[in-house]
This record gives C-alpha cells, sequence and structure tokens, in this order.
C-alpha cells in the first residue's frame, strides 16, 4: 500500500502513525538514501500492510568506476550524488553541463570529474574478521554505506537501528555483505592514527603565527574550541591541523567571519540543501568556520554532533559548535587521508569544489607547516 507524505511528516513519525518500525520502512523504500529528506506529495511503500509486505528489493545503485560514471537512480539528487564522491554539486552540474541542478533523470549517465580520470578509491575502513566497522567522530550512516558500496538502509537493518540519525563514536556495526577477508589493511584502522606524532594541539603563538592577522585575544577566545574540535575529530598530527588550520583560516577571513555575509535568500527554495520552507534560505545560511548551509546540511551535522541544529540554526556559527561542524565535515569527506599524504590540493577542491582562493590557501598552509615543524 502507497501513502502520501503530508507535510511536517518524517519517517519516524510516519512509521509510527502506521504502527510499523521505521527498519522496515526503511526497507520497503530504497530509493530514499537519505532518511531526512523527504517531501510533501512523496509517495512512500507502506510495508507489513495486513500482514503482507508489498515490496520488492532493489538492487544498488552501479557505480561505474572504471569509467568514471555514474548512471542517476531513483531518488537521486546531484549533491548525494557529489558527496558519495567528495566532490561538490556545482562542480557535478558544471561537469556534465546542467543547466539546473535540481533536475536531473533516472537513467542520465554522470560523468565524474577528478584529476586522475578515475574516481577515487574510497579510503581505508576499519573492518574486523567479523566485517564490522568502528563508527568514527562524523560517520554517517550513508558516508558509512558508500564506503563499502552497501546501501545505508541495509546496515540499519542488519545493526537493528531504529533511528539511523542516532549512531556514536566507537560503536560497531555489522557491514551486510561484506567480506573481511577482501579487505587489505589491517584487521582494524582508527582515523586516530597517522604518519607522524600525535599532537595535543597548537598554542596561541603557534596559531597567531598560522594566521599573522589574528589578534591575541581572538587566538585566545577561539584556541580551547579549536583543539577540542581537532581532539573530537582525530585531527591530531601536525600534518592534519596544518591543513584543517589552514582552509578554515582561508574560509573565515582569518578566523574572524563564522556567518555568510550574504542574507541566505540565494538559497531560497533549493531543494537540493533541503530548504523546502518558506525562510529556509536565510534560516540556514552558511555559519562556521567552513560555511554549513541548507537544512538536510544542518540536520546531518547536528544528527552527528548531537546538537538541535535544525531548529537552533544560529548556534552552527558560535565557536565552541563551529569548529565541531568543521570537524565534522572534514571528517565526512575522509580529508585526513588527503592532509596525511600532504595533497592539499585535493583538500582544496573538495571543500571549495574547485581552487578558488588558492593561492592564500597555500599560504596559510606553508605557514603551518613550517610553524608546526612537518
Amino acid at each position: 500500500m502507497a501513502i502520501t507524505v503530508r507535510a511536517g511528516d518524517t519517517l519516524s513519525g510516519i512509521a509510527k502513525r502506521h504502527g510499523v518500525s521505521l527498519s522496515d520502512l526503511i526497507k520497503a523504500n530504497p530509493q530514499i538514501e537519505n532518511p531526512n529528506l523527504i517531501h510533501p506529495g512523496q509517495q512512500l511503500n507502506l510495508p507489513g500492510w495486513n500482514g503482507q509486505n508489498d515490496y520488492q528489493a532493489t538492487a544498488a545503485p552501479k557505480v561505474q568506476l572504471g569509467s568514471g560514471s555514474y548512471t542517476v537512480q531513483p531518488g537521486d539528487t546531484l549533491s548525494a550524488i557529489g558527496a558519495r564522491f567528495g566532490i561538490s554539486y556545482q562542480a557535478l552540474a558544471a561537469f556534465n553541463g546542467v543547466a539546473d541542478p535540481n533536475r536531473i533523470n533516472v537513467g542520465q549517465v554522470l560523468q565524474i570529474p577528478s584529476g586522475s580520470g578515475t574516481i577515487p578509491e574510497a579510503p581505508s575502513a576499519p573492518v574486523s574478521a567479523a566485517s564490522q566497522y568502528v563508527v568514527q567522530p562524523g560517520d554517517t550512516l550513508s558516508a558509512i554505506g558508500s564506503r563499502f558500496g552497501v546501501s545505508w538502509s541495509d546496515i540499519a537493518a542488519a545493526n537493528a537501528i531504529s533511528n539511523p540519525n542516532r549512531i556514536y563514536p566507537g560503536q560497531a556495526l555489522t557491514i551486510p555483505g561484506v567480506d573481511a577477508g577482501k579487505v587489505s589493511g589491517p584487521a582494524t584502522v582508527s582515523p586516530s592514527s597517522g604518519p607522524g606524532p600525535v599532537s595535543s594541539g597548537v598554542s596561541v603563538a603557534q596559531l597567531r603565527a598560522i594566521v599573522p592577522t589574528l589578534s591575541a585575544a581572538r587566538a585566545e577566545q577561539l584556541l580551547p574550541h579549536l583543539n577540542a574540535a581537532m581532539a573530537e575529530a582525530g585531527i591530531n598530527t601536525p600534518l592534519r591541523q596544518a591543513a584543517f588550520i589552514a582552509q578554515l583560516a582561508h574560509e573565515s577571513c582569518g578566523l574572524t567571519a563564522f556567518e555568510e555575509f550574504a542574507s541566505g535568500a540565494a538559497y531560497e527554495g533549493r531543494r537540493d540543501l533541503g530548504n523546502t520552507q518558506p525562510g529556509d534560505g536565510r534560516r540556514y545560511k552558511g555559519r562556521g568556520p567552513i560555511q554549513l548551509t541548507g537544512r538536510y546540511n544542518y540536520r546531518a551535522a547536528g544528527a552527528a554532533l548531537g546538537i538541535d541544529l535544525e531548529n537552533n540554526p544560529t548556534r552552527a556559527a558560535d565557536i565552541d559548535v563551529g569548529f565541531r561542524v568543521a570537524a565534522w565535515y572534514w571528517n565526512s569527506r575522509s580529508l585526513n587521508r588527503y592532509a596525511d599524504a600532504r595533497n592539499f590540493d585535493a583538500i582544496t577542491y573538495r571543500i571549495n569544489g574547485g581552487y578558488n582562493g588558492k593561492a592564500a590557501r597555500d599560504n596559510y598552509y606553508r605557514r603551518a607547516l613550517q610553524t608546526l615543524g612537518v
């Protein structure tokens, strides 16, 4: 039986209203890639009606890594596809000549841009002999699923997760359909381990050396929150900290601007950002040292960090939350691996969708490397 999503509906609310489990509702609707993105008028299958499931499971979308292309599946958006490959939806649209990023068609073949002409390999993930993955700071079920080529709904069902937004660092997840024996590398790999010594953080003097325009008072105000966010997210070696601070410094005008100067009206009606309600563009404008933009991203970051950013969006501009959001974004795109390899350009591309401000970013990075002795 199909039902129609109403204004204000959530998957958990629909499940409760119809007396079905959230995991069963998710399995009944494999076209939904993100449990936070449903919209009024959308048709959903309702499982277990009269004791019978009225849906057929569908195969996961095929990603053609060798050819550098991806075939659009039901429910796909450019932003979701871009997140899967670590690129911005703007870059993906420009590369494929898509005039309206809100209009892509099922079956459409998109070319995936890459500097080497191939899609970057997913980073190694912590998998045990029992095909288990240990949740890391900043992880989401959809990101974990993309890493292993498994749908987030299958992971939720395999682990009896009733709320897919509630996973926590250190939690062990069973990854269905993954043969642990075929996973290269050691049995467990922690993102907290990387080349070089582990660092407890940076000092006021070091931060000001990296960002010379920063006043001593501002540096002292920011430093505890910056160091805490880096420690929480495993950005804990000089190489990682140098890259992270350099990017944040450029993105936030030398760590002084934690809110977009524009009103946010330009984001009004951007369904790819989850802005479906009047006023969402202004409400969910860019905030934080790496700007968080759009209702969907506020919801996802808040769920990962345990903060209700969707209902309190201005908190993302506060320094205690803003640095944590930036670190969550950093880990959601596995940027530590590029920092470990000193591939700063790859980080710039994944944050910016291009190389805007490259010279300024590189200058911050050079100072950071020199200051931190790497």
